[in-house]
């Protein structure tokens, strides 16, 4: 039998009589429904403004914790970027380039769906609302205006990511990382803007100072070095002015 091409995800075969007979195929489609944008949002979120904090408690996150590393679906494939310049991607499992992390993270949806664990749960994106993504994604959605129902949806998330994360009775950490996991990221869930999201500051902004000081010192050396120089020139002018002083003075003296 000779099969017949066709553009539906069919084939069909002819058969010794002319008849055609129908086969269907099966669909091999790895449908993910989990935005890896905004699961990188959020994991953004979280490794800047909660990871330094739990690091610095030495505090391990329990397993039921939507918040730890293992529970985002797309790690393993983020983990596998390697970025060598701006219009430069390449992918960790196969090596091929890329001139553009879309289409990396196309090529991941494409190639290495089968490293994807789909399960329940392990969708960072679904916890966006709790974790302020929008403050954190590469292109930030105008500003709207605050709507109290979602945001008490978004606060009752917020808080029970805190207690699922750091039960306040697992110990002096966890109960000190639940308080501030309620200042962090809970207590800005609100339309009265009173509270901001992150107001405990993170790791970026830690090293955003600490290269506003570098480039700060870089700067003002040379002008502190031109200012010594000037100075010492000066000096060394009003040294020879005094000695020409002297000798004039020396001359002049009667015999």
């Amino acid at each position: 039998m000779v099969p017949l091409l066709h553009p539906f995800p069919a084939i069909y075969w002819l058969g010794p009589v002319g008849q055609r007979i129908l086969h269907h195929t099966k669909s091999h489609t790895h449908e993910v429904h989990c935005s890896r944008e905004r699961s990188r949002a959020a994991w953004k979120a979280v490794d800047e403004y909660l990871m330094p904090f739990v690091e610095k408690e030495k505090y391990e996150l329990p397993s039921k914790c939507r918040l730890r590393p293992e529970n985002d679906m797309f790690r393993e494939q983020e983990q596998h970027k390697i970025h060598f310049d701006v219009n430069e991607w390449r992918c960790g499992f196969c090596k091929k380039s890329f001139r553009a992390e879309k289409f990396i993270d196309q090529h991941f949806a494409n190639r290495h769906s089968n490293l994807l664990d789909n399960s329940q749960g392990r969708c960072l994106a679904d916890l966006c609302g709790a974790l302020h993504c929008d403050l954190t994604m590469e292109f930030k959605k105008p500003k709207s205006k605050c709507n109290a129902a979602a945001a008490a949806r978004n606060r009752h998330l917020c808080e029970s990511l805190a207690d699922s994360c750091f039960p306040v009775n697992q110990g002096h950490s966890a109960s000190r990382l639940h308080e501030f996991f309620l200042r962090q990221f809970c207590d800005a869930h609100t339309c009265n803007g009173a509270s901001k999201p992150f107001p405990k500051g993170g790791r970026k902004q830690t090293n955003r100072f600490y290269l506003a000081l570098c480039i700060l010192t870089m700067l003002l050396l040379p002008v502190f070095y031109l200012i010594v120089f000037l100075h010492q020139r000066e000096m060394k002018k009003g040294d020879q002015v005094f000695k020409r002083i002297g000798k004039t003075v020396h001359k002049k003296k009667p015999s």
